[in-house]
């Protein structure tokens, strides 16, 4: 269990998750659509999601290849609990920075 917690609650998976929620995208629109990501880590986590069984990748026979990535059923069937986590923060955020400040923390920025 810890290993697949490991991966769904990874900034990274989640932040390609929910873009690859929206439509298929190729790497590079996905390494402009996630801010400071490294291409090396965009392959990692991408590599990590297609193991297991997350993310399909599908390389179409043109010149130069082009790879295009979507979620699989079982990484769309990600998306609502991660919706559900995304509500919860926003409608905490609040709460929390203020926690924050009367403990003298400063402001997290990711």
């Amino acid at each position: 269990m810890t290993d697949v917690l490991r991966r769904v609650g990874d900034k990274w998976t989640v932040l390609v998750v929910v873009l690859l929620g929206q439509r298929p995208h190729r790497f590079n629109e996905l390494h402009r659509g996630i801010e400071a990501i490294s291409q090396r880590m965009l392959t990692r986590t991408l590599r990590g999601l297609e193991k297991d069984g997350l993310v399909h990748r599908e390389v179409f026979a043109t010149i130069p290849p082009s790879v295009e990535y979507r979620l699989t059923p079982l990484g769309r069937s990600l998306l609502e609990p991660l919706s559900g986590l995304a509500r919860w923060a926003i409608e905490h955020q609040p709460a929390i920075a203020a926690s924050r400040r009367v403990n003298n923390l400063p402001p997290r920025t990711s």
